[in-house]
């Protein structure tokens, strides 16, 4: 049974840095790829970035660019968000989600395994 559990959120104020954490347990597959999403409340829940399982090649939502960086220890079998210069736009549920393959989505409906999400809130 494949398990994803997020960590890391918090209250947090404008241009701090946060690093949250994606822990997952029963992952079978041999190749897959890692999404992290965020929802705010009345919005869509959008995507920020993918990593590959294969080799750790990256991909990042065009507005996502520059303080969102993802990356991986796969000896932990936990990936990572890290988050710098927060604004208040920031403000979300952050999750993870795991898709089997190597094809880069970033459509939320394209995966099928979420955690529960960590809250981050920037604020003064």
């Amino acid at each position: 049974q494949l398990q994803l559990v997020e960590s890391g959120g918090g209250l947090v104020q404008p241009g701090g840095s946060l690093r949250l954490s994606c822990a997952a347990s029963g992952l079978t597959w041999s190749y897959y790829v890692i999404g992290w999403f965020r929802q705010a409340p009345g919005k869509e829940r959008e995507g920020i970035s993918v990593i590959s399982s294969s080799d750790g090649s990256t991909h990042y939502s065009d507005s996502m660019k520059g303080r969102f960086t993802i990356s991986r220890d796969n000896a932990k079998n936990t990936w990572y968000l890290q988050i710098d210069d927060l604004k208040p736009e920031d403000t979300a549920v952050y999750y993870c989600a795991a898709r089997r393959g190597l094809v880069f989505r970033l459509s939320a409906n394209s995966y099928g395994s979420w955690g529960q999400g960590t809250q981050v809130t920037v604020s003064s």
